[in-house]
């Protein structure tokens, strides 16, 4: 399987993109940009795939400069792309359930313009060519950016390490074991070790193998349901394994996905601690909990398992105050005869990078945040995450999830006050399934993205 792939990405043709040289003026939007603190009515100026104006644009330059374009964007939002640390595009080998073309659609529709894709494709992402493959397609292409992460151990078996040095040269900004837990400890330690030797990062889900093998979160609700649960216990074993090893082997390490109180606790430990710690939380965790379940609805079989109430709660005041880092969509489109099952045989995961943005702004008003502020967790700081794997040996890193002079094109048009429904007919992914769905919580979706640029390229519009 992995030679014939091989040999696709050899007979492919790498020529280059056509330059971008057209130019584009929006006006009137309020613009938004964590980064810097920015947050006006004002004018952007884009030139190719750079912005050259952020403010007011000087009258001189207007009347030298050829415009292409110039869209009146007055009660609309204007943000950095969006930058999810965790979707799945499914390729290769999994078409079945999400094609590069629709699941890099998705993530442009919902305003993400950079997204780190794990490394549990079919073949797994273990070796240059595959990678080098994957992300000559996702260019190919012309939409939202894709960052894989390479496997930290050979085909996540948990037993040989990678090469790491050869994944990161092929693209990989960082490496992990996706939803497969490395039992064995000892080999842990040696990949964290060598991490840190050459400054990689590992993107870890914290979940004992043994304690994780359940469907539904440990509690009442599970017992009455008559379904196998998996205890917090699950959680807060492996964050405490991990922060050991951190403190011996000196690795970065993100944690993906966290689900409960005492995980949060754990986190803000290390932190404290000074340990090189990071993390994110779904926003499936983040708005949900057990009894979104309802009478056995597939739909909300995930990874990690809805939990109570009062660890959804702790996860959002951790993602208000910093704790976790950043908010990711978890996107994981996930094959319609795959759900149409009994709730413990079904396949986990949910379609969700479309719904990002509307999702965090849901929690921003809930929480009552500054708008500048809270956007900050999808935006600027899971940015700042990303660019250390991309900086890895580079003499400058790219300034993602932000807004600069001289900086990147990438950015979205938002709409903070459309309501839409969300369902398999307003879904642009290849998977169709969310607990969001309006059929299953009877609420309508507050805010939509209109239009999306990747490097100063419209790469989505919607009327």
């Amino acid at each position: 399987m992995k030679a014939r792939f091989r040999r696709k990405n050899q007979r492919m043709n790498t020529s280059a993109h056509t330059t971008n040289t057209s130019t584009t003026v929006i006006t009137n939007a309020r613009v938004i940009d964590p980064y810097s603190g920015l947050d006006n009515i004002a004018d952007v100026g884009v030139q190719g795939a750079r912005i050259v104006h952020l403010g007011a644009i000087p009258h001189d330059w207007l009347s030298s400069t050829q415009i292409d374009q110039t869209i009146d964007a007055k009660g609309l939002w204007l943000l950095p792309g969006l930058v999810d640390l965790c979707a799945r595009v499914k390729e290769p080998g999994l078409e079945h359930e999400g094609m590069l073309a629709s699941e890099l659609r998705a993530a442009v529709a919902g305003g993400v313009t950079s997204l780190v894709c794990p490394p549990d494709t079919d073949p797994v992402l273990d070796e240059s060519g595959l990678v080098e493959m994957l992300r000559h397609r996702a260019d190919q292409l012309n939409l939202a950016q894709l960052f894989p992460l390479g496997a930290l151990t050979k085909g996540l078996m948990g037993e040989t390490l990678t090469e790491m040095g050869a994944l990161t040269q092929a693209g990989c900004v960082g490496f992990g074991q996706a939803e497969v837990c490395l039992t064995d400890t000892h080999v842990l330690q040696r990949a964290l070790t060598y991490a840190s030797t050459f400054g990689y990062g590992v993107h870890l889900h914290p979940q004992d193998p043994y304690l994780s093998r359940g469907v539904a979160a440990s509690g009442p609700l599970a017992l009455r349901m008559g379904l196998s649960s998996v205890p917090v216990a699950s959680e807060t074993i492996a964050i405490e394994t991990i922060l050991a090893l951190m403190r011996s082997s000196g690795a970065r390490v993100h944690l993906s996905r966290l689900s409960s109180a005492q995980g949060v606790a754990l986190v803000r430990r290390g932190k404290e601690e000074g340990l090189p710690l990071t993390c994110d939380v779904s926003m499936n965790s983040l708005h949900l909990s057990e009894v979104d379940m309802g009478y056995f609805d597939s739909r909300a079989r995930l990874i990690p398992p809805l939990r109570q109430a009062r660890d959804r709660d702790a996860l959002r005041d951790a993602l208000a105050s910093g704790v976790i880092d950043a908010l990711v969509s978890d996107h994981n489109p996930v094959a319609g005869d795959m759900k149409v099952l009994p709730f413990a045989q079904a396949e986990p995961g949910a379609s969700g990078v479309e719904l990002l943005l509307s999702l965090t702004l849901k929690w921003i008003l809930e929480m009552d945040l500054a708008v500048v502020d809270g956007l900050r967790v999808v935006t600027a700081t899971p940015g700042g995450i990303l660019s250390q794997g991309v900086g890895v040996g580079a003499s400058a890193q790219p300034k993602l999830g932000r807004l600069a002079v001289g900086g990147a094109a990438d950015f979205c048009l938002f709409d903070p006050h459309e309501v839409w429904s969300v369902n398999a007919q307003s879904l642009i992914s290849q998977g169709k399934h969310t607990p969001f769905d309006f059929e299953m919580n009877g609420s309508a979706m507050t805010g939509r993205v209109k239009s999306t640029w990747v490097q100063g390229r419209r790469v989505y519009a919607r009327a």
